[in-house]
């Protein structure tokens, strides 16, 4: 009985899941979780090698994965992907825009070039891909979206001031796309990590002073590991979450609690 309530409840059978920039960091650590509790997930990345490489490593351990390789800034790569996807596997069930990247400047030097990319990056290109997808949830009547935003949606460090927009923006886009499509039974929800241990941030944990100060300031002591996302994603991927809609969950170890 315990059992099937929980499989009833947080388990995603039958689902199949897109989750861009899903091959590595804390897309892949997503990835393998809503895999892990049944879903069929699709990795999208840009380089062909890579994204087929880490598909084939998760496939030979009995997970059902398959890949996308397509531009997620690129309007027409998005539609025809997501266009292929639905007549290979059905409409997408559950979208993790997690796909970012960081151009560090101060503000009054910063290129325009710099500052658009990280906009088109970690804005433009999420709701690209859920106005795609979006049309094939509204079909079914049910949807899960969850966009991966920042400790930046809600805070600020110098150099930084183009990935603040870009997360403080992706924020309120997810609380528009709940205002407009809660109605449709689709859920769109945001996960906000703090200091994870990932390619993007390993300089950064190479910094003695910077690395102290975040142990020092993070009640937990520590950098988060990216596994400790996956039960996350799942939940607010699951039937477990079908009332929260909106809403930005901080996985920070207790930090922006202190700040």
């Amino acid at each position: 009985m315990h059992e099937d309530y929980l499989t009833r409840q947080f388990g995603l059978h039958g689902k199949t899941a897109l989750v861009t920039g899903g091959y590595r960091g804390l897309g892949l650590a997503i990835s393998i979780g809503l895999a892990s509790a049944g879903a069929r997930v699709v990795l999208n990345g840009r380089s062909r090698e890579a994204v087929e490489e880490q598909a084939e490593k998760l496939r030979a351990e009995g997970l059902e994965i398959e890949s996308a390789v397509f531009d997620i800034t690129d309007e027409e790569q998005v539609e025809e992907a997501v266009k292929r996807l639905a007549q290979r596997h059905g409409n997408i069930d559950i979208l993790v825009n997690n796909a970012g990247v960081q151009r560090r400047h101060p503000l009054a030097s910063m290129p325009l070039a710099e500052f658009k990319a990280v906009l088109d990056v970690n804005l433009t290109a999420a709701f690209l891909v859920a106005r795609s997808v979006v049309e094939g949830m509204h079909a079914q009547g049910s949807g899960k979206i969850i966009n991966i935003c920042s400790l930046m949606s809600d805070l600020a460090r110098p150099t930084t001031g183009n990935y603040a927009a870009a997360k403080g923006g992706l924020r309120m886009l997810t609380r528009s796309m709940a205002g407009e499509w809660a109605s449709e039974g689709i859920q769109v929800n945001a996960i906000a990590p703090g200091y994870f241990e990932t390619e993007m941030t390993k300089k950064l944990k190479e910094d003695p002073q910077f690395n102290e100060w975040i142990c020092g300031r993070t009640p937990a002591g520590r950098w988060g590991q990216p596994s400790e996302l996956a039960g996350l994603a799942v939940f607010l991927a699951s039937p477990a979450s079908s009332y929260i809609n909106g809403q930005m969950v901080f996985a920070d170890g207790g930090l922006t609690a202190v700040i």
